[in-house]
């Protein structure tokens, strides 16, 4: 094949979708399909869902093979109603590895218990347990909590969280990888994922490395697997009972994405007009990007990155890749760039995947991963924001059908936000948070995925908690909860409170409530409200 010395000119589009409004597509599957043509037009053609070939699965480690995901059973049926987690503090475990404020987080879980919650969901981080050295766990504080949460009769969904907490120590609560992981970065600064300006960011290991020993003989998998074998070891006598859930972290914020954004800005009402920068600039996302354009004879195409997304940060018709009416994005050489950078993510998603299902298969335990609503850019053709967060999401392509297959090949409930937010709140009328998690929603629910719900936004208004109950009516007649994020001292201010307990009774869509908490010292029974006055004499937040 002829050497290619650039990426072809993007043809103009047969159609103009500058101005196009739509509501979330119905999920479309492709038909397999194989070419005799060589050209690169006729090898990067967009799809409405495609696999990357080269992951887990594939016929060789170079690529050349395809994921297959077979359709999963359905689910066993749920109970009708949704029940409702409340996700903790980030630092209810404190960078010393003990339970912090333990009086008042014993009267909160009382007062939580009282109101009719499920269980809490609780981050268990790298950066406490495993912060002295390598293979050495510090448990103690989360057993503690797991014991806390039993005496109460509440469930526990564990969040392995291997990303980082706050964007430094100037944002409290602060909770930074391990020093180990970090002096590891100093000394490779290609540990972390870097865009085009070369900027780091050390808030999650690159996935560039994943299976490379750049952690003092171990590659980040290994690290990861040995946290989630330990995990499973020290908590054997609350898997399956108490710890229902493991939820497994896959990137920044814990979401299998990049950081397009920082997390930081994610909320931030002005980040919705950014479109975001591709991370792949380090030396092991370039290798890999290099090693795919060999493969198909397109040596060019590997050089450098991502081509043509110069210009603007905030107009994406003022930047070569992502304009409406032919950008790269929907040339051969955009197809061929996305399907290699969308799919290093579901390959990444897929080891942790495996090692999860491998590792707690048999413990009686749901494993599950989170992905982000990236919703600012919906209502335009190329989806930059999705894009770059690493979701091949398109006018043309559906890019969440493949991360929902990927769950479901491992039994993996699939977790996502923005269950509260509406349209007629946004700011951007190319964003639609509704639109998004409908679509994110129909994959799921096509998959027989579990789904759990979040709110972005730690609200307790009328119009936020009608929302949410809307959005669940999603997953209507398929397994459904949702997580509250998070507890804080407002949660049990009164008027707080009242709308939270409401909340909580029409999402479990019980016929009687009884929210009364047996407390042993004394033989008394108090109802929540009074639940909340324990709260408020134990100690409070800070």
């Amino acid at each position: 094949m002829a050497a290619i010395t650039a990426p072809p000119a993007p043809p103009p589009a047969s159609t103009s979708c500058r101005l196009l409004r739509r509501r979330a597509p119905l999920i479309r599957f492709a038909a397999s399909s194989s070419s005799s043509s060589s050209s690169p037009s006729s090898r990067f053609r967009p799809s409405s869902s495609s696999s990357f070939p080269g992951a887990a699965g594939s016929s060789s480690s170079g690529g050349g093979g395809e994921i297959l995901h077979m359709s999963p059973p359905p689910p066993p049926a749920a109970p009708p109603g949704a029940p409702v987690y409340v996700t903790l503090p980030a630092d209810t475990v404190g960078p010393g590895g003990r339970v912090a404020r333990r009086r008042a987080m014993g009267a909160s879980l009382a007062a939580l218990a009282a109101a009719g919650v499920a269980g809490v969901a609780v981050e268990l981080w790298w950066g406490v347990v495993e912060r002295h050295r390598p293979g050495e766990y510090d448990w103690a504080g989360y057993l503690e909590l797991a014991a806390m949460a039993r005496r109460h009769g509440l469930r526990v969904r564990a969040i392995l969280a291997f990303h980082q907490c706050g964007a430094g120590p100037h944002d409290p609560p602060w909770i930074p990888l391990p020093q180990w992981v970090l002096e590891e970065m100093d000394k490779i600064p290609d540990l972390s994922y870097t865009n085009r300006y070369q900027k780091r960011n050390k808030e999650y290991i690159s996935l560039g490395c994943d299976i490379l020993p750049v952690l003092k003989g171990r590659s980040p998998m290994q690290a990861y697997s040995d946290f989630m074998r330990s995990f499973r070891n020290t908590f054997e006598d609350f898997l399956g009972a108490i710890v229902t859930e493991v939820q497994v972290g896959m990137g920044p914020g814990g979401e299998l994405r990049y950081p397009s954004y920082p997390t930081e800005k994610l909320n931030q009402p002005g980040s919705s007009s950014e479109l975001g920068e591709f991370q792949c600039y380090d030396k092991f996302m370039q290798a890999s990007l290099s090693a795919r354009a060999q493969i198909f004879g397109l040596q060019e195409w590997g050089n450098g990155g991502s081509t043509g997304t110069d210009g603007s940060q905030q107009n994406l018709e003022e930047t070569r890749f992502f304009h409406a009416d032919g950008g790269y994005w929907d040339t051969p050489y955009g197809h061929f760039f996305l399907e290699w950078y969308s799919g290093m993510l579901l390959l990444h998603g897929e080891r942790l995947c495996m090692i999860a299902d491998a590792i707690f298969s048999g413990t009686g335990v749901t494993i599950s991963g989170k992905v982000a609503v990236i919703h600012w850019h919906y209502y335009t053709c190329s989806h930059p924001s999705e894009l770059t967060a690493g979701y091949y999401n398109t006018l043309l392509r559906d890019g969440y059908l493949p991360i929902a297959q990927m769950f479901a090949k491992y039994k993996a409930a699939l977790c996502c936000g923005c269950f509260d937010l509406r349209d007629a709140e946004r700011t951007n009328s190319e964003s639609s948070p509704e639109g998004t998690l409908q679509h994110l929603a129909g994959a799921a629910k096509m998959c027989n995925l579990p789904l759990n719900g979040e709110n972005s936004v730690t609200r307790l208004d009328d119009a936020s908690l009608n929302q949410v109950i809307r959005s669940s009516r999603l997953y209507s007649g398929t397994s459904f909860s949702f997580n509250y994020v998070r507890m804080n001292k407002t949660l049990f201010e009164f008027h707080n409170w009242n709308r939270f307990t409401k909340f909580v009774r029409q999402m479990s869509d019980a016929r009687t409530f009884l929210a009364r908490l047996y407390v042993r010292r004394g033989q008394q029974y108090l109802s929540s409200m009074s639940a909340v006055w324990v709260v408020s004499r134990a100690c409070a937040y800070t």
